[in-house]
């Protein structure tokens, strides 16, 4: 497995100057004075890696970033920011080491959510090819998603926990945590995780499942009271059958009345256009006739009177020429405005008068014949479609009441078949009920309990070697034959748990823990994160002997040496000073708490920058 690297840790604010530590890909010491800080930088980085709280000093007020660097197993950097007491992370795929104001290419919670992409730690998790793992939660066998906060508390060991008395595998004193704390080491030894199981009911799913059963024996109870009849489902069926088959015959009679009543209605609608349509060709056809008939009635009169002026005028001789019948003139003795010829023209104009007169009638009496033949016409067919229209509303009437009854037998069919369905869903919600109600009962004949999986005997052994040498490197006297207690989740030495000794042997065994912990990981290729900070691992160790005498120097000489070719990464906080030859192959910071040199992690009024001891 590609393992994480821790690149720096940074406060940032907005004209605040920035806090900084680097850490080397191999060893970082930070030492140096007390109250400077040094502990704050492994609570901080707790914090980013998915910790649900951080109690900050007075000395980060005004910082309104965090920023963790990491090196991913890909070997590209991630920058995470995140603002004290929020849940909210920032992701930026680049090395940022100041104030970031930039977008960020992912947002994520540190809140952890099983299978969500937005979770730090499925992130984190998938990067490292952990994102499917599953570990045991409880004796029953039940699992759950591993967690980013699973291993950090196994790497990043803050100064309070190095000396607590509870096993370094543990994360709470509840016995409710044990099984899934236990699960995490198992996998890192082993590198495999507790499969998914159908594990049954617990204790309080038994109650719940006691609850549902009383409830939905209630229900049972309610759906069978409103049963209306004693028949049983097959009955019931029976009689939705005969009820069917006889909806079917009747829909078949509707469905040919219907249709037949259909038609009529359609046909008796066409009529009634044709209709209306004759009516208005009729009423123009009356009115053209009634017009032109008034026209030949004139006609004939103005042909009538101008044979009465015709033959009067032939009889008053008003068409001769001659001596002048209104004065008795003679031609030759008339007045020069008498014409000759006007008698005779008036007698012309009379007949031109006549003749056109004629002519008209004779052109309008074939059109006034059309015109009646088309009336006729006309009336005949609107005689016709009157018939029809009458034998059409016969029909219509005959079918309707025919259709009546059939309705309202349809009608009754129809709301004898909804009361059999109705009963007939009852009687399924029952059943269904029932069986849910037997499926409850089922599941406490289901397995509660499987066996716990141990760590085999040959992997804790291995582990246990490497605790062994560990400790045996660090020169640690009374504390021989250590080894991890799968069964307690605790570290035994010289036949004693850690939780019976002193602080000093306390902290010594949970870093040695760690240590052997991430060193057998690393070297046989097992998830573990790559990294481990260990705050105040051997301060305040004092060997037993004489009066408290102060002998640290000679296990912490041997620590530093031997952590310094650790093959992970390690970031180590003490208050004493490391031996010279380890500060020389180390990344270093020292804390002075004054003027001189680096005051602490947070930039005083007269910042240094960081060196090399």
């Amino acid at each position: 497995m590609t393992d994480l690297r821790l690149l720096h840790l940074t406060y940032a604010g907005s004209g605040k100057p920035t806090a900084h530590v680097a850490f080397d890909d191999a060893i970082t010491v930070i030492y140096g004075a007390s109250d400077t800080g040094k502990s704050f930088i492994v609570d901080s980085i707790e914090y980013m890696l998915g910790g649900t709280s951080l109690t900050l000093i007075p000395e980060a007020e005004g910082y309104s970033q965090i920023l963790l660097g990491l090196r991913m197993p890909d070997g590209n950097p991630l920058t995470l920011v995140r603002r004290p007491g929020s849940t909210a992370v920032q992701a930026h795929f680049a090395d940022l080491r100041d104030l970031v104001t930039r977008t960020p290419d992912r947002d994520l919670t540190a809140v952890h959510t099983a299978r969500s992409t937005r979770s730090l730690s499925m992130f984190l998790l998938d990067e490292l090819g952990l994102g499917e793992v599953t570990v045991r939660k409880n004796e029953a066998g039940g699992t759950r998603a591993l967690t980013l906060p699973d291993l950090a508390y196994l790497a990043v060991i803050t100064e309070t926990r190095m000396v607590d008395p509870l096993s370094p595998a543990l994360r709470s004193h509840a016995s409710s945590t044990k099984t899934a704390a236990t699960s995490v080491v198992k996998f890192l030894l082993t590198g495999e995780d507790d499969p998914v199981v159908n594990t049954g009911p617990n204790a309080g799913q038994r109650r719940v499942n006691k609850g549902q059963i009383t409830l939905l024996d209630q229900i049972v109870l309610d759906l069978t009271g409103k049963l209306t009849t004693q028949e049983n489902e097959t009955q019931l069926r029976q009689r939705l059958t005969r009820i069917q088959t006889t909806i079917d015959t009747q829909s078949q009679s509707l469905r040919v009345i219907s249709d037949r009543h259909v038609t009529a209605v359609t046909r008796r609608m066409q009529t009634s256009q044709e209709l209306a349509a004759l009516e208005n060709r009729l009423t123009e056809a009356t009115d053209l006739l009634t017009r032109f008939q008034l026209l030949e009635q004139q006609y004939r009169s103005d042909l009538e009177r101008l044979a009465m002026v015709n033959e009067a005028g032939s009889l008053l001789g008003f068409f001769r020429v001659g001596t002048c019948v209104f004065c008795g003139a003679e031609p030759e003795h008339q007045h020069p405005e008498h014409s000759s010829q006007e008698t005779t023209q008036l007698h012309q104009a009379v007949q031109a008068e006549s003749a056109k007169t004629t002519t008209l009638l004779t052109e309008l009496l074939p059109t006034i014949i059309d015109l009646s033949t088309q009336f006729d016409e006309l009336r005949n067919s609107r005689e016709a479609l009157l018939r029809q229209a009458s034998q059409l509303d016969a029909d219509i009437g005959t079918a309707e009441d025919q259709l009546s009854p059939l309705r309202d037998h349809m009608d009754e069919l129809l709301t004898a078949r909804s009361a059999v369905e109705r009963e007939l869903e009852l009687h399924s919600r029952i059943n269904e009920m029932q069986e849910r109600r037997s499926k409850l009962d089922g599941q406490s004949a289901v397995e509660s309990a499987r066996p716990a999986e141990h760590i085999p005997t040959r992997v804790l052994n291995a582990f246990d070697t490497v605790l062994r040498q560990t400790l045996e490197e660090w020169k640690v006297p009374a504390v021989d034959f250590a080894e991890y207690d799968q069964y307690a989740a605790d570290i035994r030495a010289g036949s004693r748990p850690r939780a019976g000794r002193g602080k000093g042997v306390r902290s010594v065994l949970h870093s040695a823990f760690t240590t052997a912990l991430a060193r057998y990981c690393i070297e046989h290729d097992l998830p573990h994160l790559g990294f481990i900070v260990l705050d105040s691992p051997v301060v305040t160790y004092r060997e037993p002997v004489g009066e408290d005498v102060d002998i640290t120097g000679h296990v912490v000489d041997h620590f530093y040496r031997h952590m310094a070719a650790f093959p992970g990464q390690a970031i180590i906080i003490e208050n004493g000073d490391p031996p010279a030859d380890v500060l020389s192959r180390a990344t270093s910071y020292r804390f002075t708490g004054s003027e001189e040199g680096r005051p602490g992690f947070f930039p005083t009024a007269f910042p240094t920058p960081p060196g090399n001891g």
